[in-house]
């Protein structure tokens, strides 16, 4: 299953929305693949079939007189963005987004993220279609606490994230969710660029690229779209702190990495782990406090329980953003152009993928395999 993480933009929320960026159906996995329990695959294929009898078609909930103005309101604009997706973008002109359900809860699914108690090594899941991924999903909370508890009690480092939306690749009509609709109208139509492009290309067992070109043209079609409208160009502050955060979690990463290759005995590495937790959370209050201005949008993530789990997700969704752009001016922003030359870097093994990415535009500082 594929699950989706945007931007940071709330406590809590929105750095779940950011962590988890949507992950391939429970159906599918269920037909496909025989590596796992049939409870669990079983709760996947009840939650997705739930999810596909609740979609309506927009246009029908648009003209439905009982519909509330705020959701009237909502979905009309989304419905724009997605046309602007297909006819702009040349993302795939498909019912995804064109259909919406209503939820009843605050999430469609809850993600399980494991590793051992002293290795950022991620228990992963692998799947036919999806691949390999390092978490997963469950449809009820109380099942992914219940996985949640068994991992700890094998002495397992775990983070329970709920996540709002999540792409099913094109193999259904993905909906607008009721729990996405907090996030605003640029926000929804952010989303909708993003996951048509997973539906666009997508290249198993390589989620740095994936996530990566998702996001160049979620960012890209972003300004478009706000130019189209006659909007100024998005403020690039709040891009900017994500950055920031984002490095400053990274550089925390590889610091506990070498402290766990490191000598040390296990008591030690123990004492040297909690030392470096609390070594980021006074970097975090520094930044926060200092260049922020008392911007505690991350306050929520920093200040709960940190494990290694919890900084799995991280330089995964920027890593090749500058290759994208770099890819994008090349071919002078003609996007059918670009949707083919990634495509192309697709099929190329994964050595000579990167090698590609690399000549194109290194990544991030601090974003790094």
């Amino acid at each position: 299953m594929k699950l989706r993480c945007v931007a940071f933009e709330r406590p809590g929320r929105g750095l779940l929305d950011y962590v988890f960026r949507g992950f391939v159906p429970g159906v599918v996995l269920l037909l496909l693949s025989g590596c796992s329990s049939l409870g669990y695959y079983g709760q996947l294929a009840q939650g997705q079939w739930q999810l596909l009898r609740a979609r309506q078609p927009v246009a029908r909930v648009i003209d439905d007189p009982k519909t509330r103005p705020a959701l009237r309101q909502h979905l009309q604009r989304a419905e724009a963005a997605r046309a602007f997706a297909s006819a702009h973008l040349q993302l795939p002109d498909n019912r995804s987004y064109r259909v919406y359900a209503d939820l009843g809860r605050p999430f469609v699914v809850w993600n399980v993220f494991a590793t051992p108690e002293l290795s950022l090594q991620p228990t992963t899941h692998c799947f036919p279609i999806a691949g390999c991924v390092a978490y997963r999903g469950y449809y009820r909370q109380g099942a992914a606490r219940g996985a949640a508890a068994l991992l700890r009690q094998q002495g397992q480092d775990v983070y329970v994230g709920g996540v709002e939306a999540y792409s099913t690749l094109g193999w259904f009509d993905d909906p607008i969710l009721s729990s996405m609709l907090g996030w605003g109208d640029e926000r929804l139509a952010t989303l909708i660029f993003h996951e048509l492009s997973h539906q666009q290309v997508y290249v198993q067992d390589d989620t740095a690229f994936n996530e990566s070109y998702a996001t160049f043209v979620e960012q890209e079609g972003t300004r478009q779209w706000r130019a189209a409208q006659g909007l100024a160009a998005p403020s690039d502050s709040a891009r900017q702190q994500r950055e920031q955060f984002v490095a400053l979690v990274l550089r925390s990463r590889e610091r506990l990495q070498a402290i766990y290759a490191g000598p040390s005995d296990d008591s030690a590495k123990r004492a040297a782990k909690a030392a470096e937790f609390a070594r980021l959370r006074a970097e975090y209050r520094q930044l926060r406090d200092g260049p922020w201005h008392g911007d505690g949008r991350y306050d929520a993530w920093v200040y709960g329980p940190l494990n290694n789990a919890k900084l799995l997700p991280f330089g995964l969704y920027d890593q090749w953003v500058p290759a994208f752009a770099a890819l994008y001016r090349q071919v002078g922003g003609d996007w059918g152009r670009f949707h083919r030359q990634v495509a192309a870097l697709g099929r190329l093994p994964a050595a000579a993928r990167n090698e590609r990415l690399q000549r194109l535009a290194p990544p991030r500082a601090g974003i790094s395999d």
